[in-house]
């Protein structure tokens, strides 16, 4: 059984590489979101993985603004994508991923090269000119994925970004949960885990539900990117009932 799924999902990979190398050339930007919005919500289904969306935001969601989110699993991108299409912060190594990694840079990814400043000062530059020009743009501010029930530091740097644009920041939280309401062990990618590894782990787990949550928009204005970084964190500890871990 589990050879088939890895088949369909290696053929609805196949049908993305079709989709950005020949439909994305000619198409609109909004025809573009919807196959990506598409192209997720099958790929997840594939996967098993059913995503619902809570919003929490109190009529205080922004547009334009800069996404955030705790991370947990590449699933996170592609379950973001099924609401809001983005184009992504993400560290270079996904680049090397087989197929996924062309598939994600064609979809408009942003690698980013870790530990080294020159590179992330590059990188926020240009983020301030796709967001005012009216651009989603997304990051994990932990930098890496951390494994359900915790909640990494979020490092500020990329945070300035919003302020320069002079948009929100728009934290959402993501976690995987079983049917009974509980964690799910298949979506976290840790350690040395692959991500053939944790593709395996995730066709051969019992369905999992993937919960995106969007909560208040922080303001910008004359804040400080630590301050801003603090409250995201404090925020999405506290959607996901977590204590101070780091």
């Amino acid at each position: 059984m589990i050879v088939w799924h890895f088949f369909r999902v290696f053929i609805h990979l196949l049908a993305g590489l079709f989709t950005c190398g020949l439909l994305f050339p000619f198409s609109s930007p909004a025809t573009q979101e919807k196959l990506i919005r598409r192209w997720s919500r099958k790929l997840l289904a594939i996967c098993t993985v059913d995503v619902v969306f809570d919003d929490r935001s109190q009529g205080l969601h922004a547009e334009p603004a800069m996404i955030v989110s705790n991370h947990v699993s590449w699933l996170d991108i592609f379950v973001i994508n099924t609401l809001h299409p983005c184009h992504f912060v993400a560290k270079s190594d996904i680049r090397s991923w087989p197929l996924i990694g062309w598939l994600c840079e064609k979809a408009g990814t942003i690698f980013l090269a870790r530990g080294k400043q020159r590179e992330v000062r590059r990188i926020y530059e240009g983020l301030v000119h796709q967001i005012q020009a009216g651009k989603r743009i997304a990051f994990f501010p932990e930098g890496t994925t951390a494994a359900q029930g915790t909640v990494l530091p979020f490092h500020a740097n990329l945070f300035e970004a919003a302020i320069e644009a002079q948009v929100p920041v728009q934290p959402f939280v993501i976690r995987y949960v079983d049917m009974q309401g509980e964690f799910h062990p298949a979506a976290n990618f840790i350690g040395d885990m692959t991500f053939v590894d944790s593709m395996r782990e995730i066709l051969k787990a019992p369905k999992m539900r993937a919960e995106l949550i969007r909560l208040p928009a922080i303001p910008t204005r004359d804040a400080h990117r630590r301050d801003i970084a603090l409250q995201a964190r404090t925020a999405a500890q506290q959607a996901l009932h977590i204590a101070e871990t780091v």
